[in-house]
């Protein structure tokens, strides 16, 4: 039996491996032309199918996603940049108050370079505030739309068609992220965990008993950590020349039981009611620095307002479905390059093992 020589072997592998590095090169090159948000930190909430509490809320058919820390300035800066480097500020994403007031976290530098805007000194890792239930639903589509210059915020998970005010939308079917339900945030930040008929905490510091209010350094740094029974609220917060402040997230004393932080305190945040139908009101839940009592942030507290309401109290965090998104097809077209530039070479490789006559017949069409 003849064989191919081995230098031909050789040429050939050179060949169709030059052609994988070509193809892992464009790989690299398409994955550094598009500018990634940071990543999101996420906890899952289980137990599906559970008992609501007493308050009737809680109840939740699926097990979901949410994220483990508030939204914060340097996320929502980074979301600014990216939809509104020309700084025409569409559909009023940004508020002022975010520079002016000393609680807001984000500057407008006048530059139209795509770093337009810039977080504030100690406050990236603080929760963005000012910002509307219909912001939280920009930023849910901007997401959903691969979190690039080009991604609509209008479109996705909710339709919102340059809205800013009066109904709020329904989340569309299959939003893969979104803001969470009343139902989804108050399992998140109260249910024990565990099994379907846990039970519920009154408060998201897995405790029955009214949380400590944290104090702060210099930076906004909460004195708790992120353990014990402690929550930012009572104006306790003292930093930046402020009697109460927002404080650095995660550094509050500790999470809900399913390892979500600050869902007590530091900023009242948004939730979607029942997600499934358009609305004048939007929910907010949990106190935030100012609470002038534990009695906001109880599981039994809860407020219905207008979505388009901003001040220095309200936040949000985002949830998602447990199963990954589909990724996107600029991924999957990658993706499919380089594995384009395996498979050849594999494929030649086990020609040229095969005997010279058969390549021969191959190559002449005559198998």
């Amino acid at each position: 039996m003849i064989v191919v020589p081995a230098e031909r072997i050789t040429h050939m592998s050179r060949s169709y491996l030059k052609a994988l590095s070509l193809g892992l090169a464009a790989l690299a090159c398409l994955l550094a032309s598009h500018a990634f948000a940071e990543p999101i930190q996420w906890v899952t909430v289980g137990d599906p199918r559970n008992t609501a509490d007493n308050t009737t809320y809680g109840d939740v058919l699926t097990s979901f996603q949410i994220m483990k820390y508030e939204f914060t300035n340097q996320q929502y800066t980074e979301f600014l940049n990216s939809v509104d480097a020309s700084g025409t500020n569409p559909n009023s994403v940004y508020n002022t108050n975010m520079g002016s007031d000393v609680r807001g976290g984000i500057t407008n530098t006048g530059t139209t370079n795509g770093s337009r805007y810039a977080v504030k000194t100690n406050m990236g890792d603080k929760p963005v505030n000012f910002v509307s239930w219909f912001d939280a639903a920009r930023v849910s589509n901007w997401y959903q739309n691969g979190a690039t210059s080009s991604s609509s915020t209008e479109t996705g998970a909710y339709t919102l068609t340059s809205g800013t005010s009066g109904n709020a939308p329904a989340v569309n079917s299959g939003a893969t992220f979104y803001i969470p339900t009343e139902d989804q945030w108050y399992k998140a930040a109260f249910y024990k965990g565990g099994s379907t008929t846990a039970g519920y905490w009154d408060y998201a510091t897995q405790s029955d008993t009214a949380p400590t209010a944290v104090t702060a350094g210099t930076t906004g740094i909460g004195s708790a950590g992120s353990a014990g029974n402690f929550a930012n609220y009572l104006d306790d917060a003292n930093w930046n020349d402020r009697s109460g402040n927002v404080t650095t997230v995660g550094t509050n004393g500790v999470s809900s039981a399913y390892g979500a932080f600050d869902m007590n305190g530091n900023i009242t945040e948004w939730n979607d009611l029942t997600g499934l139908v358009a609305g004048s009101t939007r929910g907010v839940r949990g106190g935030f620095w100012g609470s002038f009592s534990e009695s906001s942030l109880q599981s039994s507290f809860n407020q219905a307002i207008a979505p388009s309401d901003e001040s220095d109290v309200y936040g949000f965090r985002l949830a998602s479905p447990v199963v990954v998104p589909e990724p996107s097809t600029w991924v999957m077209a990658a993706g499919g390059l380089a594995c384009a530039g395996w498979g050849a070479w594999r494929r030649h490789a086990r020609r040229s093992r095969l005997p010279l006559r058969m390549l021969r017949s191959r190559s002449e069409g005559a198998i």
